[in-house]
């Protein structure tokens, strides 16, 4: 938001300094971005006329001028400026003034002729950045006049770098009650009268985009001047706010957008045909806009149109075909109220960026329509003349935003603050920012203006009376109050232990983003429950991750193009599945590949294989002290996984996660090779540790039977301790398996594991008797589950 500064002490009164005045705003949350003194130093500066011109005659480029400098003095003034001709008025800097940059007016001879002053562009009098040619000022500058005091100089131009949350201020009324607030004076601001209507011109309005489109207003002007020339007073503010005079018209919808913060439009009136329609585009459907671009249009969009054709992209932009010219003699002024969803991304969609889609997609005060119409018309009868007809409104009242009332609790706000501001003052405040405010026995009930879209709860309130009371005057205190030390939690492992355990085992922490491509999701089958970027980064950024070792994979493979051959990465994040809200799932993955353990002289190298990642799952399930809980098994395997290398990790009878070597095409399609192995599981199961509890020594002795089972080879050695344990129950201590063998005496597809039960009873020594009791229970559970043989 930039804007003139005098513009802005017209309208309030600023009892401060240009400088307290830019500090003031800055700590009310509207920072001063940039602040350019304008027009300073013009002492000697004044509106002069060119009443003749000669070719200079030692230079093709130069012109030697006589200029009458008002109060009978002509001076002979040698100029460069391709502008200069006879009759223009122009700014005269004399001998001796001192221009902005400090550049001092001397007489001088330029190639031999003598030059008493020098004509100025607006670049070379600080007030704007146009050095192009002589600043032309329009035809009834009074001769000889100080052009400081001509132009209403000196000056500022202010710009704000707004929040979002405070659309309000992108109108200079809006800005001026937040400034009266701060510096406890009053708006100056007038009631807006309404026009008087000699005009009978009408045209039908019909709403048919819903809540997008809930109230317009229009107004046909007949007769009207276009090629007025926009008042100086006009031009000037809008270039002071960063805009380029046009045209009377448009400049007086720019200047009631700026004075006010609605934006308007004005068409051709002429080139209409039948009724205003406001209705939603349809696919497909395309506009010229006024830049000459083509808009291709879609549902999503709001359009203004006639019964014949579209006219204008609510919110965004004009259309080219009912533009007014130097040849409009009838206007139709809109003036609307749109529903910031409606707007929010439509002219970033069309590659574009304008003030009124700036203001439309924050929010604009749905009152303001009426009043900006009527100031824009006032405007227009006075510089280019003509008949106003009636104004036509059409609206849905229930689809227009009502203005919220809050409750804001004395105690409350003294709390939060950490200072008490009285209660005559926060009363000042809210009727300072135009708010409704009303004592109640606990605090005030506040009614926001239809223009303070972010006025929706108590901290709102606590914000605003924080803002204009002034940051500076709230003091500092060091909190106060007694910490409470975390303790965690004896039952789960810290995750930094976690870290820490995997970093020993030679692992290397990643950290990668959470969002990742579709097309990469693809690959690895990842197609369903995924949980899509309303408005992503980028193309690639464009979903969250479902499974942390498609990231990981990326990075292992940066990594190996860059000749790094043995790569060991883990990482620990969330996860994300599709749901209302997404559920988020705290995971732990892990990538390897290359050799099994760093090159060195007391092991010989072999590359990474599936039990050199299994025995770091098991080193991280023995930690949480109940091994007995877990499993794995090489069934239902998701499709990235080797289906002969892998095997899915049990806890509890719930799958917690998969392991194993990447699957040969995936590899291939990654462009990876066959020696990588991954590990995913859920986090929460690792971090589960038994809690510590003391036992006494046991008093009595154990006692040990070895075994040797003929099994069939797909039974698991996971199967077969849960059936062991389960049948022994607590007088088995410790199942050891001891040696496996195949071969000779074994029949084909089947197997020999030989295993020791280690007994013991904490009440009594077992018996011989005891402990064959046991070995026939446990050989007989086998038998039936696992379809075992006991060996001789």
């Amino acid at each position: 938001m930039k804007f003139s500064e005098n513009w802005l002490r017209e309208l309030v009164d600023i009892k401060a300094d240009r400088a307290q005045l830019a500090h003031a705003l800055t700590m009310a949350g509207l920072e001063v971005e940039e602040l350019t003194p304008l027009g300073e130093s013009l002492d000697g500066v004044v509106v002069a006329e060119i009443v003749a011109a000669e070719k200079h005659p030692e230079a093709d480029r130069l012109q030697v001028c006589k200029v009458d400098a008002g109060h009978g003095e002509v001076l002979q003034i040698v100029c460069g400026a391709p502008n200069a001709r006879v009759g223009i008025r122009v700014p005269l800097a004399k001998v001796g003034a001192t221009l902005p940059g400090g550049i001092v007016i001397k007489a001088a001879k330029l190639r031999g002729v003598e030059s008493f002053g020098m004509l100025c562009s607006a670049k070379e009098l600080g007030i704007d950045a146009d050095a192009s040619g002589l600043l032309e000022l329009p035809a009834d500058a009074p001769i000889g006049m100080p052009l400081a005091d001509y132009l209403g100089l000196p000056d500022a131009s202010f710009e704000l770098k707004l929040t979002p949350n405070r659309p309000d201020c992108l109108g200079l009324v809006g800005l001026a009650h937040d400034v009266a607030a701060l510096f406890g004076s009053r708006v100056k601001v007038a009631e807006q009268s309404a026009a008087p209507v000699t005009g009978d011109a009408r045209r039908g309005i019909r709403l048919e985009a819903g809540a997008d489109a809930p109230r317009y207003l229009g107004r046909v002007v007949e007769g009207i001047d276009a090629r007025a020339r926009t008042p100086l007073w006009l031009a000037e503010r809008l270039r002071r706010a960063g805009l380029r005079p046009i045209s009377a018209i448009v400049d007086i919808t720019n200047y009631v957008m700026l004075e006010l913060g609605q934006p308007m439009h004005a068409f051709d009136n002429d080139k209409l045909h039948g009724d205003i329609v406001v209705r939603h585009a349809r696919e497909g459907e395309t506009l010229k806009l006024l830049d000459g671009s083509e808009a291709r249009l879609d549902k999503g969009f709001v359009l203004i149109a006639d019964d014949q054709a579209g006219l204008a992209v609510a919110g965004v932009m004009g259309g080219f075909e009912s533009r007014v010219t130097d040849d409009t003699q009838n206007v139709f002024l809109e003036s609307a109220h749109f529903a910031p969803a409606a707007i929010m991304g439509r002219a970033r969609k069309l590659g574009m960026h304008t003030d009124a889609s700036h203001r439309f997609e924050r929010g604009v005060d749905p009152e303001l329509p009426r009043r900006a119409l009527e100031r824009a018309t006032e405007l227009l009868l006075s510089i280019a003349g003509g008949k106003a007809g009636p104004v036509l409104v059409a609206e849905n009242l229930a689809d227009l935003p009502t203005p919220a009332t809050v409750t804001l609790r004395r105690a409350r706000l003294a709390r939060v603050l950490g200072v008490t501001v009285g209660d005559a003052e926060v009363a000042r405040i809210f009727t300072a920012l135009g708010m409704k405010v009303q004592a109640i026995g606990e605090g005030w009930t506040v009614t926001a203006p239809t223009s303070r879209f972010d006025i929706e709860r108590e901290e709102d309130l606590i914000e605003e009376v924080a803002r204009i009371f002034g940051y500076d005057n709230i003091p500092t205190h060091t909190p106060a109050g007694a910490l409470t030390l975390g303790i965690e939690a004896e039952a789960r492992i810290g995750e930094l232990a976690l870290r820490e355990q995997l970093a020993a085992r030679d692992y290397y922490e990643a950290v990668n983003l959470s969002f990742v491509s579709a097309e990469l999701l693809a690959r690895w089958g990842f197609t369903e429950n995924l949980v899509p970027l309303a408005n992503p980064l980028s193309a690639d950024l464009a979903v969250m991750r479902p499974s942390l070792l498609p990231g990981l994979m990326e990075a292992l493979r940066h990594n190996r193009a860059r000749q790094q051959e043995r790569v060991r990465l883990f990482e620990v994040a969330r996860v994300f599945a599709a749901g209302n809200p997404p559920v988020e799932t705290p995971s732990l993955a892990i990538v390897a590949s290359g050799t099994a353990s760093a090159e060195q002289w007391g092991e010989a190298s072999r590359p990474l294989d599936f039990y050199d990642l299994k025995g770091d799952l098991d080193a991280l399930i023995a930690w949480g002290g109940e091994p007995q809980r877990w499993s794995i098994h090489a069934d239902q395997l998701p499709g990235w996984l080797h289906p002969g290398r892998a095997a899915r990790v049990v806890r509890d009878g719930v799958t917690v996660g998969f392991l194993g070597a990447l699957h040969p095409q995936l590899a291939k399609v990654l462009d990876l090779g066959p020696d990588v192995h991954v590990l995913e599981l859920a986090l929460e199961p690792v971090l589960a540790r038994r809690l510590p509890r003391s036992e006494p020594v046991a008093r009595f002795p154990s006692v040990r039977r070895d075994i040797a089972m003929d099994l069939p080879e797909e039974v698991q050695w996971s199967q077969i301790e849960q059936v062991v344990r389960g049948t022994l129950g607590g007088k088995l201590k410790e199942l050891r398996l001891f040696d496996r063998y195949s071969g000779k005496g074994v029949e084909i597809g089947r197997k020999s594991l030989a295993m020791g039960l280690i007994l013991q009873d904490a009440s009594r020594t077992l018996t011989d008797e005891d402990a064959d009791t046991c070995v026939r229970d446990a050989v007989s559970a086998l038998e039936t589950a696992c379809k075992a043989r006991l060996r001789g």
